[in-house]
């Protein structure tokens, strides 16, 4: 299940992000976490396993047409198709009125699960 971030899941939040390369550095990390607090087009998602335990952090940006994924970073053990998937098929249901695209780096993520749908 995915849920929208809120300021009680920052260190979460930051943890996962760590993962990511671009997010390695702490200034890096502290601003995408004000961009997403302060910009309403860019939007911070916290993926919830079966468990409930918090796994994923999904950052997105919101346009009229189009929601675009920016990235994903999952919790070591958690990094399969699967919980991709399953995030990605989420986000297609919180926004039925939109495409779902990704930026470079992910597109493959999509092309994939969209294989898999079919």
């Amino acid at each position: 299940m995915i849920i929208q971030y809120k300021k009680d899941y920052e260190k979460m939040a930051m943890g996962l992000l760590s993962y990511l390369p671009d997010f390695k550095n702490i200034e890096n990390l502290k601003e995408e976490i004000g961009l997403n607090q302060e910009d309403n087009d860019f939007l911070l998602y916290l993926y919830r396993n079966k468990q409930n335990n918090i796994v994923g952090v999904l950052g997105t940006q919101v346009t009229d047409q189009f929601i675009v994924i920016r990235y994903l970073s999952l919790a070591p053990g958690f990094r399969e198709i699967s919980y991709e998937k399953e995030i990605v098929d989420e986000l297609k249901n919180e926004y039925p009125d939109k495409r779902v695209t990704a930026v470079p780096e992910y597109t493959n993520l999509l092309k994939t699960v969209e294989e898999d749908n079919e």
